[in-house]
Order: C-alpha cells, then structure tokens, then sequence
C-alpha cells in the first residue's frame, strides 16, 4: 500500500531545494550550475517566481531544457534556450555588465565573511582533499548582484574560523586588500545549510542567523560554527517545504531521481 505524499518527511535535498527556491523571489537572471540549483531553480518557476531565468555557464541563456542535465555540457540544456553565447560573451556581456541577479555557488568551506574554498583540505604541497576548484565562481562572486550558497553539511569543517585556503574572496577581503577593489557585486549574502539559514545583509559584514530548521535552536547552530556566529534580531524558524513542493520535485522535476536523495 502507498504511503501519503503528506505522511512522508521531505529528504535533506528536497528541503535544501525548497528552501533555496524561496530565496529567488522577485529575482528576474539566475548564474548556476547542475544539481541541487537546477532543482531550485525549476521548483521557483512552479511557485513563487514564474519568470526567472535560468543561466548555465556553458553560455545557455534562458534555458528551458526538455529534461534534468548530468552536466554542464549536457546537450539537453540548450533545448528551449533563448540563446546560446561563447563564455568570453557570457562572462563578458551578461555577468560583468551586471545582468545576473543572483549566482548559486557550491563550496567546501565558507567562513565568517562570506569567501570560500573549493580548492583543497590540508596542506598546500600534500593536501588531505583535492575539490574541484574555482570554476566560474572567480567572476561570478564579484559580479552577480548576490550570491546563494548551499552546504549539505553545517559543523565546523565545513564553516571554519578560517579557511584552509581562499579561492573566491568576498567583498571584505578585497576591500583589506584595497579599498579601491571593492567589487560591484555583494558576494555571499546568503548560506542554506542542514541546520539554518545564514544571512550577510552588509555588503561589508559577517554573517547571522537569519532562520533556525525546526527542531533546532540557535545554540544547535551557534554549537556547529567555527567561529562566534551573530544572531540576526528577526531569527525565525525555517518553513517547512509544503506537501505541493515536495510533489512538484518528486513527480514533475526530477521523477528519475538524479539529484533528489
């Protein structure tokens, strides 16, 4: 006998998606990559934002693929895109002329200020882990008018004190390097982890907690941070992905289970 949608609890995918869809209200260009966004993305066009616009940065703008991608170069992305550009005029015309409202980055570790590291764990000449790199986060953190972040763990690797190694610097960081170099965009303004919502209002500050997951407090999440995270004066409780969310998901947007865990 089949088990009620409403009876089963969304997965940790499904509620990291839904609560990333949510922050795309009233947002017009999306910057992001395959997976977990890709699923935000298309669940904010069913819900709360109709007319996002999703870019791939293969250079497919507008994309309405026919399916969900494996990767970035999966032809499937440019069936029902309004354009397809080279990346220099993708990077070069849409991303730096400040067309992008918000880019979605992954990351191995965030610290306080909103800077990542997707480079490497552990020692520069023998690393503990090699991670993917940069990618197109070197321009897109400067340039996209926000950046969203989403972590799939929320301890103290993952949100240290201190970086192992700064591969996308946030405004802060340039602007200690050189006032003059404080990029247009304001970088990280908000990190979705398994316990809370991050939030960095000031282009120049750290970031609070803005949100709490039901069942936890503010001292769970403060407890699973490597530094003495700020707590946001409105901290609230994290909205449950409703039944309908989580149906679009399963049965509408990835019905063969390719990113949904």
């Amino acid at each position: 006998m089949s088990v009620p949608l409403s009876d089963v609890a969304p997965s940790s995918t499904e509620f990291l998606a839904a609560v990333a869809a949510r922050q795309l209200v009233g947002k017009h260009r999306v910057f992001a990559g395959v997976g977990l966004p890709t699923l935000a993305v298309d669940l904010a066009r069913r819900t709360v934002n109709p007319d996002v616009e999703l870019v791939y940065e293969s250079g497919v703008c507008g994309a309405q693929p026919e399916g969900l991608a494996e990767g970035i170069a999966d032809s499937v992305l440019v069936s029902g895109a309004a354009a397809l550009l080279s990346m220099p005029a993708l990077f070069g015309y849409v991303l730096q002329r400040g067309h992008v409202d918000v880019g979605f980055l992954g990351a191995a570790q965030v610290d306080r200020w909103g800077s990542l590291n997707t480079s490497f764990i552990g020692d520069w000449d023998q690393p503990t882990v090699r991670l993917p790199g940069a990618g197109g986060a070197a321009e897109i953190m400067p340039n996209a008018g926000a950046c969203i972040v989403v972590l799939r763990r929320h301890d103290p690797g993952a949100l240290p004190a201190q970086l192992g190694f700064c591969t996308s610097p946030s405004p802060v960081r340039a602007y200690e390097e050189d006032p003059r170099m404080v990029p247009p965009g304001h970088g990280v303004s908000t990190v979705i982890t398994p316990m809370a919502v991050l939030r960095r209002p000031d282009k120049l500050g750290e970031l609070e907690i803005g949100e709490v997951h039901p069942g936890l407090t503010v001292d769970d999440v403060r407890a699973a941070t490597g530094w003495d995270i700020a707590v946001a004066d409105d901290v609230r409780e994290t909205a449950r992905p409703t039944v309908e969310e989580v149906r679009l998901l399963r049965d509408e947007i990835d019905t063969v289970r390719l990113y949904l865990r």
